[in-house]
């Protein structure tokens, strides 16, 4: 069994710790956060955990063979690089690092060591995301024209990330995971409008290969709450509305094509004769899993862990969407110049 130690018991941190403590083949044996009162909720929910207040205790403890880190993005690179000098497995909570290059040395780390590296990249591992992913496989949406997203609420404001690392992250795995073709450039704009606070607002556009595009809107200060993704092929298109209850993903049979015909209506030649055909069919809401996607991210975790099998959301997957943040921020101090993604290739 593998014993699993949670550092950081704030936000995330008690779903995490949950769900390790819920699977057979994991044992949830430590929690370390510097607050005293989130130690007393620990505490008080897992009596059998021994509750740190220092991580570098949880990381010296011999029970734990693997780590989550659950702190502020600040944090995650000295956390997450002390357990794998320590030989500990480690997922860390998106986004895994502050910079590209932090990534970098983790994935390096882990390599070297031998250790499983994997990222919180929740999404990813949703009914709804993992159909997404077998009808794009599958051929059943056709070429990609474009992925679209807004993802805005009232609140919960950062202080160590703008709205870009907080929400937009989230579409950048889920992009990462769904679509082959990688980004080429970035364009970021977006504003800040509460004091003391970073940017709350953007939009981006990413430009993928094959001329596909993304479009990216974020913002902490929205009156409701709406997480809906439009993906747009040549064949059919999806809506998936991740606020909805159920039917969260919905294909629609509807689209364009068109056909080039050289004879005019009286069939005289013409230099060019274009015909637009519109598809207006079926919508189709396909079955999805119900299991809480955390819950199967810890699962792969620790089966990862036992079988040495590379993680879904591995460290490269995170370095790359790190590096995609990375590249909105920059377009987005030089007000939407686009960022060409040259690290991204080399990511991959």
């Amino acid at each position: 069994m593998i014993g699993i130690g949670v550092i950081g018991y704030g936000y995330w941190g008690p779903n995490l710790a949950r769900c390790a403590s819920e699977l057979d083949q994991s044992s949830l044996v430590s929690i370390a956060d510097f607050s005293l009162p989130a130690r007393k909720r620990a505490a008080s929910r897992y009596p059998s955990a021994k509750i740190e207040e220092n991580w570098q205790d949880l990381v010296n403890d011999p029970r734990v063979d693997a780590v989550i880190v659950a702190t502020p993005t600040r944090w995650h690179f000295e956390i997450a690089m002390a357990c794998l000098h320590a030989s500990k497995h480690v997922l860390i909570e998106k986004p895994m690092a502050s910079t590209s290059w932090e990534a970098a040395l983790l994935i390096e780390e882990a390599q070297k060591r031998g250790l499983t590296l994997m990222v919180d990249h929740t999404f990813v591992y949703t009914g709804a995301v993992q159909k997404i992913r077998s009808l794009i496989n599958d051929g059943a949406i056709g070429d990609i024209y474009y992925y679209d997203s807004t993802r805005i609420n009232l609140g919960l404001f950062q202080t160590d990330v703008n709205v870009i690392w907080d929400l937009a992250v989230h579409d950048l795995a889920i992009m990462d995971y769904v679509l082959d073709a990688r980004p080429l450039a970035v364009s970021a704009t977006g504003a800040g409008h509460i004091h003391g606070s970073p940017e709350n607002m953007a939009h981006i556009t990413l430009y993928l290969e094959g001329g596909a595009t993304a479009h990216l809107n974020v913002n902490w200060l929205a009156p409701v709450k709406i997480r809906r993704t439009l993906i747009g092929g040549s064949q059919r298109m999806i809506v998936y509305d991740d606020v909805e209850p159920s039917e969260k993903v919905k294909v629609y049979d509807r689209g364009v094509s068109f056909t080039e015909d050289p004879k005019g209506p009286n069939g005289t030649d013409e230099i060019h004769r274009m015909l637009l055909n519109y598809r207006m069919g079926d919508v189709w809401v396909p079955q999805l899993s119900v299991r809480e996607a955390l819950l199967s991210e810890i699962e792969h975790f620790v089966s990862c862990i036992e079988s040495g099998n590379r993680p879904l959301t591995n460290g490269d997957s995170g370095l790359r969407v790190v590096s995609l943040l990375e590249s909105a921020t920059q377009s987005l101090k030089r007000r939407g110049q686009p960022v060409e993604l040259s690290r991204m290739k080399e990511a991959s």
